[in-house]
């Protein structure tokens, strides 16, 4: 059994590093590791051994990886199953090709993966329908998140951890230079960053700047331009009716706007940033205000850090339609390939449990996806501005057209984020990849072009 099931693995895994070492795009050392694990791993267990299931998911820092494994080591001692914890790469598009890779063997790998809230649609068959499982625990989350994980009424996964953008700001700065709130619209916010920013570099200060954010050329960077043009009313690029509505006037003017930051509020590198880039730079006390999610606060307020209780959290700056942030976080799925199926059911249902759930929240200030949990007095203790975080998964996101495009949404936001970046980087003008995108979206889905939903509903 075991020489057969490497015969099957073993040309897929070595295609796999192969072609990633080859890029650069995954370090040498990750992919040995996943190889030899795979190799050495597909054998079931004898009789006598505990069952090993294995768990890949993403690996945002060593805080939350040394959580996470203690997490797994009480599940472990309730149940006796023990659990094998894989690396991750740290981009999305690289993890998403890596965990296609595994999926399309064919054979038993990893048992559980976790799943980016954009990944059911493309990843759907090769899960296992969580819905009879799950019913009553998927119908407690907030709404928003749970429909991001449901796929032609299958649920792909358990969502277990909640994500939106926010915008973080100084507060001393804030004080020094006159203001009593962060900024509650783009427009503000670029003369507030851009007057702080000259006040420090008046001081000698010059590497400092007035925000920082993820320009990438990476799904984050989605994230960040929706955000700019949904609150302007610009849409949400595809929307729920399969029309196509990028290439319209509010979108464009936010492209805008956010190119002019590049070199003068934020560095020309920002269009480099992922989101370890900005939090460096926020972290290290060099920026007025940032993008990012509620994960950074947890570094931004460790012990030895410059800006220790010197900031706050707020939501993103808004525009004509109001305030968003972009729905983000993680889902657990379970492989239909998995030898383990009844155990690996168990280990999602301890990682998405309520009370793991609320530990989890207070060790790493990550939020619950249980909106129950945010009325909880131990939880708004710890972590008070999780009153915030319940207004904006209620009211405040803008979610990814990844429900309507389904197994096309890693080329529709590729083309996205190639003419977004191209407007950053100054290689377009912005009508000109607006309206480029938008053909490109035609052929990519097949769907008409539209007006946003927003912008439609205006005068």
């Amino acid at each position: 059994m075991l020489i057969n099931t490497q015969k099957k693995v073993a040309p897929g895994i070595r295609g796999l590093y192969a072609d990633l070492s080859h890029s650069g795009k995954i370090p040498g050392p990750f992919c040995i590791l996943l190889f030899s694990f795979l190799l050495g791993g597909c054998a079931r267990p004898s009789v006598q051994e505990p069952v090993t299931l294995t768990l890949l998911e993403e690996w945002s820092n060593k805080t939350f990886s040394d959580a996470r494994q203690q997490e797994l080591q009480q599940f472990t001692r309730e149940t006796g199953i023990r659990v094998s914890l894989l690396p991750s790469p740290e981009s999305a598009r690289q993890r998403l090709a890596l965990w296609k890779e595994l999926l399309g063997t064919g054979t038993s790998g990893p048992d559980v993966y976790g799943i980016d809230v954009v990944w059911p649609g493309i990843l759907n068959d090769d899960f296992i329908d969580l819905k009879p499982y799950f019913a009553n625990e998927i119908s407690s989350q907030f709404p928003a998140i749970a429909a991001s994980y449901i796929v032609d009424n299958k649920l792909v996964a358990m969502p277990y951890r909640a994500d939106v953008g926010l915008l973080y700001y100084r507060t001393d700065l804030l004080r020094q230079y006159g203001y009593r709130e962060p900024p509650t619209t783009w427009d503000e916010l670029d003369i507030l960053a851009a007057r702080i920013q000259a006040g420090e570099r008046a001081k000698g200060r010059k590497q400092f700047w007035g925000f920082v954010w993820q320009g990438a050329a990476d799904e984050v960077l989605t994230c960040n331009a929706l955000e700019w043009q949904a609150a302007e009313g610009g849409g949400r690029i595809i929307e729920e009716d399969q029309s196509i509505s990028v290439n319209n006037p509010r979108a464009i003017r936010a492209w805008q706007r956010a190119a002019h930051w590049v070199g003068s509020i934020s560095p020309l590198a920002v269009a480099g940033y992922r989101e370890w880039d900005s939090l460096n730079v926020w972290v290290a006390g060099d920026a007025a205000f940032m993008r990012n999610w509620p994960s950074a606060y947890a570094d931004s307020q460790a012990a030895g850090s410059p800006i220790r209780n010197k900031f706050d959290i707020a939501l993103l700056p808004g525009g004509k339609v109001g305030q968003v942030g972009t729905l983000g976080g993680w889902g657990l799925a379970v492989s239909r390939f998995s030898a383990h199926p009844r155990e690996a059911l168990e280990l999602v249902r301890y990682l998405t449990r309520r009370d793991v759930q609320v530990k989890r929240s207070r060790v790493l200030s990550q939020p619950p996806t249980l909106p129950e949990l945010y009325n909880l007095p131990e939880m708004l203790e710890a972590n008070p501005r999780f009153v915030l975080l319940s207004q904006a998964f209620r009211t405040g996101i803008v979610s990814r057209p990844s429900n309507v495009t389904g197994k096309k949404y890693q080329d529709v936001t590729d083309a996205y984020i190639s003419a977004v970046h191209s407007v950053l980087t100054g290689e377009k003008r912005a009508p000109e990849a607006a309206a480029a995108l938008e053909n490109d979206l035609v052929r990519i889905t097949g769907f008409k072009k539209g007006p946003p939903r927003e912008a439609s509903a205006q005068p």
